[in-house]
C-alpha cells in the first residue's frame, strides 16, 4: 500500500510509527510548517516532523494544501492517513486516492467531534470515551465510520494520561481498518447526526476555575487541563494554576466558594467550593515552578482564609 500520511502532535507518533512497522510504503509525511516559539521565537519542528526525520521520510512542509496537489497526483497514493493534522481536506485530495482519506479521531463518533475531544470528555466527567477510524469527507469529522475502539477514564486520569492510551489504541485501529479495506472486509457506517456533540477548541475562559461549581466539576476542570493549558484561579494577585485535587466530599460548607478553610500541612490546602469541597495536592503559582501542595506550604504561608479567584474581575480572573 501507498500511503501519504498527514499529522503534527505527539498523538500522531505511534500511528505513524505503527504505519512504518507494517511495511508498508509511506511515501510521503505532510505537517505543519515549523512555527516560532518560547522567549526567543526559534522555529520549532512539530513532532511528527521531528519523528518523521529520524525514520528517513521525506517530509512536507506546506502553507496551503494546494501548493503540494500536483505532487500527491504523481505520487498517486493508495490511502492517505490523516491524525490530527489540523486542516480540512479540499475535496480534489480527498478523491485522489483509490482506497480514500482515512482519519483517526480520538472519540467515539458521533460524540465529541472537533479539535479537543480528550480534554472536553474529561471537563465533562465522562467514563467512556473511545478512538474512532472513518473515512474523511468535507464536513468536520463526518465521515463514515469502520472501526470503533471503547476505552475507559479513570477516576483520576488526566488529559496527559488518556492521550497517550488513546494514541496507542489509535495506531492499532488503524493498522486493522488500512488491512481491512485492503482485503474489502470492512463495512462503512454513516454517523448519526442527532446524536453528535461537539468539542470546541479550548478558550482562556475555559481556563478559570468557577469555585461556585460543585468539587467534582472542579477535579474534573483541573484534570482536564493537565498538562495543558492548566487550570488557573487567583491568590492574592497572582495566577495560581492548579494541577491536581481531590474531591473530599459534597457537605455543603458556609464560607464563600474559592474559600481556604483548611491548610494540611503534608497533604494540601482545602478550599469550598460551590457543593462540596476540594483539597489541592498540586499547583504552581506565578513566577514559580510547578510543585505539590506540601512543599509549596513550606515556602509559601499563610494562606487560610484567602479566597482564591477573588482578586481581579468578576470572578476573580482578568
Amino acid at each position: 500500500m501507498k500511503i501519504v500520511f498527514m499529522g503534527s502532535p505527539d498523538f500522531a507518533i505511534p500511528s505513524l510509527s505503527a504505519l512504518a512497522e507494517s511495511g508498508n510504503h509511506i511515501a510521503a509525511v505532510v505537517t505543519q510548517p515549523d512555527r516560532p516559539r518560547g522567549r526567543g521565537r526559534k522555529l520549532v519542528p512539530t513532532q511528527v516532523k521531528q519523528f518523521s526525520e529520524l525514520l528517513g521520510l521525506p517530509v512536507w512542509q506546506p502553507q496551503k494544501l494546494s501548493e503540494i496537489k500536483s505532487r500527491l497526483q504523481e505520487i498517486d497514493p493508495t490511502v492517505i492517513v490523516v491524525v490530527a493534522f489540523g486542516k480540512i481536506l479540499s475535496p480534489e485530495i480527498l478523491a485522489l486516492p483509490s482506497l480514500g482519506c482515512i482519519n483517526v479521531h480520538a472519540s467515539l463518533l458521533p460524540k465529541y467531534r472537533g479539535s479537543a475531544p480528550i480534554h472536553r470528555a474529561i471537563i465533562n466527567g465522562e467514563t467512556v470515551t473511545g478512538v474512532t477510524t472513518m473515512f474523511m469527507n468535507s464536513g468536520l469529522d463526518t465521515g463514515d465510520m469502520l472501526f470503533r475502539e471503547t476505552v475507559s477514564i479513570g477516576e483520576n486520569e488526566t488529559t496527559g494520561d488518556l492521550h497517550d492510551r488513546l494514541a496507542q489504541s489509535g495506531a492499532r485501529l488503524l493498522i486493522k481498518t488500512l488491512y481491512g479495506l485492503e482485503a474489502g472486509e470492512v463495512a462503512r457506517e454513516p454517523q448519526n447526526g442527532e446524536d453528535a456533540t461537539y468539542a470546541p477548541p479550548l478558550s482562556r475562559e475555559d481556563e478559570i476555575i468557577h469555585w461556585n461549581k460543585s468539587a467534582r466539576e472542579i477535579k474534573n476542570l483541573v484534570r482536564g487541563l493537565n498538562p495543558w493549558p492548566g487550570a488557573r484561579t487567583y491568590l492574592n494577585g497572582k495566577v495560581l494554576k492548579i494541577w491536581r485535587v481531590e474531591d473530599i466530599g459534597n457537605l455543603q460548607g458556609t464560607s464563600t466558594p474559592g474559600s481556604v478553610v483548611d491548610i494540611d500541612p503534608g497533604k494540601g490546602i482545602v478550599v469550598e467550593a460551590g457543593k462540596g469541597k476540594v483539597l489541592i495536592t498540586e499547583l504552581q503559582l506565578q513566577g514559580r515552578k510547578r510543585m505539590d501542595a506540601a512543599q509549596f506550604l513550606r515556602g509559601y504561608s499563610p494562606v487560610q482564609s484567602v479566597v482564591l479567584g477573588n482578586d481581579t474581575g468578576e470572578d476573580g480572573m482578568e
